[in-house]
């Protein structure tokens, strides 16, 4: 049995994971979706203020604490990629897979600010104009995103060099929205990196509502040696 832990991208909260949850819990496996500290519906001012990208990697490691789970899989959607990647380099080797859904990947120092684009870049800066630290949702999309904290899309990442132990590390991209995707780059970075496997998913970004089975089926490694799936070149 595996355990899945499942981090949302910006102004979402578990809900963004529903349609997943309970087809891998009815595959065998824990599934543990997460709203992060900031985007919970009770969450005042001050917390939304006070949240920063160490803030979200420290939920995460509560939550392994709290469920004493040595061997997890981290997925992070979007922005939840900065999270796992933070979370996994101090979890103290207690994850066994990191997977990257259609999300950022950083090196050390890098920022969800800095790994984006200048669109956006654009869209965080007039969404935290209203009073500087809470970045309104884009127009649009569910009902139940809220402001996500404007700290947590500056801060850049403290990385160890403790990933690279992670046996298991991928990368998803979403194909469907290519004339927008931040992630082009980042595929062919990973791409030719023998450390990561690459998927491609024909959807849009929000993956998990378009094509939940589909998801599903690339976490439990239903996938794996689909056409769909990239290794790097092997080293020499």
């Amino acid at each position: 049995m595996a355990t899945f832990v499942l981090v949302p991208g910006g102004w979402h909260g578990a809900w963004s994971f529903e349609a997943v949850v309970p087809l891998l819990e009815r595959a065998g496996h824990a599934v543990h979706a997460m709203t992060l500290t900031g985007l919970r519906p009770d969450d005042d001012g001050a917390t939304v203020a006070a949240a920063n990208l160490d803030t979200h990697a420290d939920d995460v490691l509560r939550l392994l604490d709290r469920t004493r789970v040595a061997d997890a899989t981290l997925v992070g959607h979007s922005y939840g990629g900065m999270v796992i990647a933070a979370a996994a380099d101090r979890a103290g080797g207690r994850i066994s897979r990191l997977v990257h859904l259609d999300a950022y990947v950083p090196r050390d120092g890098e920022s969800c600010w800095s790994s984006t684009t200048e669109r956006y870049r654009e869209v965080f800066a007039a969404g935290a104009a209203a009073n500087g630290y809470a970045v309104r949702p884009p127009d649009g999309g569910d009902p139940r995103r809220r402001p996500h904290p404007f700290a947590s899309f500056l801060q850049g990442v403290r990385l160890t060099g403790a990933l690279a132990r992670i046996p298991r590390r991928e990368f998803v991209y979403c194909s469907g929205w290519a004339d927008r995707t931040p992630f082009t780059e980042l595929r062919t970075r990973l791409r030719a990196d023998p450390e990561w496997r690459v998927h491609d998913l024909p959807t849009g970004h929000d993956a998990m509502h378009e094509a939940p089975e589909a998801v599903a089926a690339l976490l439990l490694g239903e996938r794996a040696e689909d056409a769909s799936a990239h290794r790097g070149p092997a080293r020499p």
